[in-house]
């Protein structure tokens, strides 16, 4: 919906919900140490402003470098007093399964938090965001006393046990896209494990991140074993990377800020890092597609979901000359679904972006699509101002080549390129000159190519004639400058367990 039409019943009963969170100051922006909401030591704050109108929501502590040591020796001392790391498997389980049911009984109220801080519709936060961060914690919960250690098949004279240990004290730093889900990801495989956590969310979207904590410490969850500090990245977050007593960092953010996690680690303790960074996702429709008209439909849902805030976006649309034309119609013809409406009305598909730095970041990638000789065929400009927010219409490209900016660089925005091919050498060679290797699609009738194009890929994952379906059980993560480690799955827990071998002599034998 646009500015000027009427709200629905559904809206304004959101919009009654948030009127009263900020009546009743029920927005605490503080950190939350060793159980404990607390402000900052120096009792600095940085105001926190909705990008859905402007609306300042509340305070935010700006914790720096003592409100880290603080929660990190609050986070050691949990662990080696054993508060959780030595609780018996089947009881961090029944804590955890609590915690997840717990964030589903507080839907409504993380929804909204995520929808007022970040801009993305609440329809989304309430039937993604959320349930899928309670599936996170909920599936690692049953994990828990899943996952066996080993013995290795060594001669008979000798018996080696392989443990999975906790690695100690773990710092997240996760960004303002997902705030719920990305902390999820890394929360879930942390405290499964035994390990205790420090949290930083990004300044943008901090408000969720100490809620799931309370409930947290509702569910059972010891005191320390789960810290938040908000604030900014140069400042709690590099705290916090560059922290002797932090054994391990779990990051998602841009590929910028993620070589700083690695440049941290090397001059600390040479803690590991694991980088889940940005993306420019190829989705390749070839010519022997019978899909066309679905594969329009899905790149286009994919582009402008979240507002384009997603490091996975397909926001490079690759497709043979033959059928150009056509798939560009179709995907023209899904840009009215998208068009920016008020968070708060449960209809919106399309949201604010996260706030005007971003707004500006978008705006200046479009005028450089533009001055670059790429043609604007849809959207390229902001809408909704006169409400105090950061809307952009959903905006296609068509004419680019992989040399532009556009093609090349992440946007974080709801901008799509349009890149037309010849054949299926070229297709792939334009997918892989990228420095990113997070996600792909491969859309064709014939299974033979979708293997082969699949194999020939870097990217952490393909789709084929589909993109963006997903679930906890698969894990996620990209190849290149895309990072490193993988969250989600199984495979998740690696990052946060030590291999420790057990040699024992056997004689007699």
């Amino acid at each position: 919906m646009t500015s000027a039409q009427p709200a629905t019943a559904q809206a304004l009963i959101w919009r009654d919900r948030a009127q009263a969170l900020l009546d009743e100051r029920r927005l605490d922006g503080r950190a939350l140490i060793d159980g404990q909401r607390m402000d900052a030591t120096d009792g600095q704050t940085f105001a926190k402003h909705s990008p859905i109108d402007g609306r300042a929501l509340t305070a935010v502590a700006r914790c720096t470098a003592p409100d880290v040591d603080a929660a990190v020796f609050a986070a050691r001392q949990a662990f080696e007093q054993g508060r959780w790391s030595r609780e018996a498997p089947a009881a961090r389980k029944r804590v955890l399964a609590r915690w997840a049911e717990l964030i589903l009984q507080h839907k409504d109220e993380l929804a909204l938090l995520e929808t007022l801080d970040m801009g993305k519709p609440i329809g989304h936060s309430l039937n993604v965001d959320v349930p899928l961060a309670a599936r996170c914690i909920q599936w690692y919960a049953e994990a828990v006393d899943k996952v066996y250690d080993e013995i290795a098949p060594t001669p008979e004279t000798a018996l080696a046990l392989i443990r999975r240990e906790p690695v100690g004290v773990v710092g997240a730093i996760v960004p303002w896209n997902y705030p719920m889900l990305m902390a999820a990801w890394k929360l879930g495989p942390a405290l499964a494990t035994g390990n205790s956590v420090v949290l930083k969310p990004s300044e943008k979207a901090p408000l969720t991140a100490s809620r799931l904590a309370e409930l947290a410490l509702m569910a059972g969850l010891p005191e320390g074993v789960f810290n938040v500090v908000p604030g900014y990245g140069h400042e709690a977050g590099e705290a916090l990377a560059l922290h002797m007593d932090v054994d391990a960092l779990g990051f998602t953010g841009s590929t910028r800020v993620g070589r700083k996690m690695l440049e941290y680690a090397g001059a600390s303790n040479l803690k590991r890092v694991f980088n889940e960074l940005g993306g420019k996702s190829a989705f390749i429709v070839f010519e022997d597609s019978d899909a066309i008209e679905r594969a329009a439909q899905t790149v286009a849902g994919a582009i402008f979901f979240n507002q384009g805030e997603s490091c996975n976006a397909p926001s490079r649309l690759l497709v043979h000359e033959s059928i150009a034309d056509d798939v560009v119609a179709q995907v023209l013809a899904q840009v009215p679904h998208y068009q920016p409406g008020d968070p708060l009305d449960p209809h919106t598909a399309m949201g604010a972006l996260v706030d005007e730095s971003q707004l500006h970041t978008v705006l200046g990638y479009i005028e450089s699509g533009r001055h670059e000789g790429a043609r604007c065929v849809a959207g390229g400009v902001q809408v909704r101002a006169e409400t105090g927010g950061y809307y952009v219409t959903p905006t296609v490209f068509d004419g680019v080549s992989n040399h532009m900016r556009i093609a090349r660089e992440e946007i974080f925005g709801p901008v799509l390129s349009v890149i037309r091919f010849q054949d299926e050498a070229e297709a792939v060679a334009l997918a892989n000159q990228s420095s990113y290797g997070l996600q792909a699609s491969v859309w064709s009738a014939h299974i033979d190519r979708a293997h082969r194009v699949a194999r020939a890929l870097r990217a952490g994952t393909v789709h084929v004639n589909q993109y963006d379906e997903d679930d906890i059980t698969v894990p996620f993560g990209g190849y290149k400058q895309s990072g490193n480690g993988r969250d989600k799955s199984l495979h998740a827990l690696d990052k946060y367990t030590e291999l420790k071998t057990t040699w024992i002599r056997v004689n007699g034998v």
